[in-house]
């Protein structure tokens, strides 16, 4: 079964068993998460959410991911050359559950 879920304004495909990556989510380590908005369920597609469908998943760890990098640069103007950094805190969550 697969299912195509909307977490921190972005759509994401999960099944039974996969391990996914959203944006961080509120939750200790080892609680359960339930996903109510399913855009499509199999063949089910939802106008805008599948009615009745559920998607569990259980978090196994936070952390931040890799940096990125900004640069910002002028053309002939050596003054303002810069560079700037960002790490976007995420949440590992392993799907454990897919109902609809």
């Amino acid at each position: 079964m697969k299912a195509v879920i909307k977490v921190g304004g972005k759509q994401v495909l999960a099944s039974l068993g996969d391990t996914i990556y959203v944006e961080k989510i509120n939750g200790n380590v080892g609680d359960t998460v339930r996903f109510n908005e399913v855009l499509m369920l199999d063949t089910k597609v939802g106008n805008p959410y599948v009615n009745g469908a559920i998607v569990e998943g259980k978090i196994e760890k936070h952390g931040k991911q890799k940096k990125i990098l900004v640069f910002k640069y002028k053309q002939k103007d050596r003054a303002n050359r810069r560079t700037h950094g960002h790490r976007q805190p995420y949440t590992k969550v392993t799907i454990t559950k897919i109902e609809g």
